[in-house]
């Protein structure tokens, strides 16, 4: 097949790298338009370079050339109609989910051998169950995130800077965007469509949901509510507010089938002294702020909001497990937890004066360990530190903390 251009994402690359030609299948997931299909054809092209004689099996389900493909039987046999025998065999499956019972056919290939598999999937859940059990340390999971902070100013020419900045935060990090104008009316007409595609195709669809109507009430209210405590009880609350009537259990359904497509993550509240996860009421945050904004309509005054939502979108691309923390009354925005090291971070658009400056570093100051801590600001002079907590613009915080480390075996 013809490869398309593309922009190369080298720390997605080198990631896969080790395990190449490895009898481990390596399964890309992240939400749909986030790049996962040039993924793989990055990994082609390099392929062709470094083993030419082996053939490359590519399964795009999005393409109806491959609509028959829809079991793990069609899939085994598609595979055993086009392989070439005494080539090495790489297999390449775009949106993997799409095919029925597929556990069964990659459990065959993998014990026949001889087949080196790539997949993608647009599935939080997509190795949950059985799966996961019997392919367990013969598999890799590989996050895959819309662009981070320096990769959209690699891919649309840009530096660093105020506008670029307020471009990023108010369009987002989806990759097609490069081929389109910056502009409200074109951006968030794609993002809509992307929106429609996600909610029909990897809720309504999946889940047999019935309430499409609620699903999309649901969806505005989170992008409404970025960096808010959210509980079942408010959700209704605010339903009946709107004279629409939801019980509790189908609201923790619909969140969890939004999180399930990547569409928004889940960030839990967890005791910062006393380790204690809290059961009611989480924050979420959306994959891509583009599309929050093409859902909540963009406007200047949602800032915070904005900037809460790009620097835990960051976090998670460095491979942090990011929680809301709690210390008394006090909140502290992130709790960040990588190999067993921990990071504290709080988010704040301008430290206006002297109340708000003691509130963000203080809520850090209660914090009684040696970990480090940091608040992430716009202000123009941010820099240095207060009492041993670093304060950090917000650019220099997206283009200087590690780039993405997300690879879970």
């Amino acid at each position: 097949m013809q490869i398309p251009d593309f922009i190369e994402r080298k720390t997605y690359l080198d990631r896969i790298e080790p395990f190449i030609q490895k009898d481990i299948m390596k399964i890309l997931v992240g939400q749909r338009r986030v790049g996962k299909s040039y993924m793989l054809y990055q990994i082609m092209q390099r392929l062709s370079v470094t083993d030419p004689n082996g053939q490359q099996i590519f399964i795009n389900k999005e393409l109806h050339e491959f609509s028959e493909i829809r079991t793990g039987d069609h899939l085994l046999a598609h595979v055993d109609k086009h392989r070439q025998t005494g080539a090495r065999c790489y297999l390449f499956i775009d949106e993997l989910q799409d095919i029925d019972n597929f556990e069964t056919a990659l459990r065959s290939l993998q014990a026949g051998g001889g087949v080196d598999i790539f997949c993608t999937g647009s599935n939080a859940k997509l190795l949950s169950g059985e799966l996961a059990t019997y392919l367990s340390g013969r598999y890799i999971e590989i996050k895959v995130y819309g662009l981070s902070y320096s990769e959209f100013l690699e891919f649309h020419g840009l530096g660093p800077g105020r506008d670029s900045f307020n471009a990023y935060i108010k369009f987002g990090g989806l990759p097609y965007l490069r081929h389109l104008p910056l502009e409200d009316n074109v951006v968030f007409d794609y993002l809509r469509n992307i929106v429609d595609a996600i909610l029909l195709k990897d809720v309504v669809a999946r889940y047999d949901v019935r309430n499409v109507n609620f699903l999309k009430r649901l969806a505005r209210f989170l992008a409404d509510n970025v960096g808010n405590l959210v509980t079942a009880r408010k959700i209704s609350e605010y339903l009946k507010s709107q004279k629409v009537k939801v019980s509790h259990n189908l609201v923790l359904d619909y969140l969890t089938y939004l999180t399930n497509a990547l569409l928004v993550f889940r960030a839990g509240r967890v005791d910062v002294i006393g380790k204690k996860h809290f059961e009611i009421g989480e924050k979420y945050y959306f994959e891509d702020l583009g599309i929050r904004n093409a859902l909540g309509g963009f406007r200047a005054t949602d800032i915070n909001k904005m900037l809460e939502n790009v620097v835990f979108m960051h976090l998670k691309m460095a491979g942090y497990d990011v929680k809301v923390g709690q210390i008394g009354n006090r909140e502290i925005d992130f709790v960040c937890e990588k190999g067993g090291e921990l990071l504290y971070v709080q988010v704040a658009y301008m430290l206006t004066d002297e109340s708000v400056k003691e509130r963000e570093f203080g809520n850090l100051l209660k914090i009684d360990d040696n970990y480090p801590k940091i608040v992430v600001s716009m202000d123009e002079f941010a820099g240095g530190s207060y009492q041993g907590i670093r304060h950090v613009h917000v650019e220099e915080f997206l283009l200087g903390i590690v780039e993405p480390d997300s690879v879970r075996a």
